[in-house]
């Protein structure tokens, strides 16, 4: 017998305010505070300060937040978007895209890169770990949320969703539990991530190996588990589902930068990181003087 899969998304009422705490959002806090713990530890263990930490707060948190939205918008619902512009703004209906939010991550840690004068892929080695773990329970507060499910199957487990069908139970299909399969492959990718860095001699790792491994783990596990999700866009007719379609260029970006990384391997720098500033002029400075010296004076002809 299928399991029946029937809870509330709203965890509870604010009393007198009429706001409601959905899991989605509790969990969605949670995403952003244990990543930010992985990568302060990430960051503090190759020299970095705290202070270095706190700044991917609020460019990450934009960088996510307008990339899943403007993902979601423009992948799978261009067509509503047309028809009501204002819906790109209220997020809170729902619609967020791990594609568009790998964009919108990617272009905020090349701000923070180039802020801190870090080396890019040492800046996205040490958040691939937020990444992992952020994709696996955005997963979970999906099926919290009874949305993204899987297609329907006669197989042993299978999981009934009346919140997403609308009816009850007993009329409800048993369909993949799609979200608790990409949830364990976060953690998956997370594991192999942490096993990888190992292996690797840590803060000695090749750089940018570890981004490569979270862009080849992840989006091929992405286009794997597409086979057993409903479509997500309503004139998505291809073979390949527009989620697939969309993993396989980061997928190949993945296979190419783990290649060039081990050809040419970088190792990561010392204390921090931080590329040497360049000399401010063109050639090597003068000598500096000393307190006190008066110039020479100048001899008569």
């Amino acid at each position: 017998m299928a399991l029946v899969w029937d809870i509330d998304p709203v965890l509870f009422q604010v009393p007198g305010t009429g706001l409601a705490v959905r899991y989605y959002g509790l969990i969605f806090s949670l995403v952003f505070l244990g990543g930010f713990v992985l990568f302060y530890r990430q960051t503090r263990r190759a020299g970095g300060t705290a202070d270095d930490a706190y700044d991917i707060i609020l460019p990450g948190f934009v960088g996510l937040i307008l990339g899943a939205r403007l993902g979601h918008v423009l992948f799978y619902n261009i067509d509503r978007l047309l028809r009501d512009p204002a819906w790109l703004f209220r997020v809170w209906e729902g619609g967020l895209a791990s594609h568009g939010a790998t964009i919108g991550l990617a272009l905020a840690l090349i701000w923070y890169a180039k802020r801190h004068r870090l080396p890019v892929l040492a800046v996205t080695d040490r958040f691939s770990f937020s990444a992992a773990l952020g994709a696996a329970m955005v997963r979970l507060g999906n099926f919290f949320n009874s949305e993204i499910v899987g297609r329907v199957t006669d197989g042993p487990f299978g999981v009934r969703f009346p919140v997403y069908e609308q009816l009850p139970p007993e009329l409800c299909p048993p369909r993949y539990p799609s979200q608790l399969v990409e949830f364990a492959m976060g953690l998956f990718v997370l594991a192999a991530l942490g096993a990888a860095d190992r292996l690797l001699g840590r803060q000695n790792r090749p750089r940018g190996v570890l981004s490569a491994l979270f862009l080849i783990l992840y989006f091929l596990g992405r286009f794997l588990v597409e086979f057993i999700k409903e479509r997500q866009g309503a004139n998505d007719q291809l073979f390949l589902s527009r989620g697939q379609i969309l993993s396989l260029p980061m997928l190949a970006i993945g296979v190419i930068l783990l290649a060039y990384c081990l050809k040419r391997p970088v190792r990561d720098l010392p204390v921090q990181g931080r590329e040497p500033r360049k000399p401010a002029g063109p050639g090597p400075a003068g000598p500096k003087k000393g307190r006190g010296q008066r110039p020479r004076a100048k001899g008569k002809r």
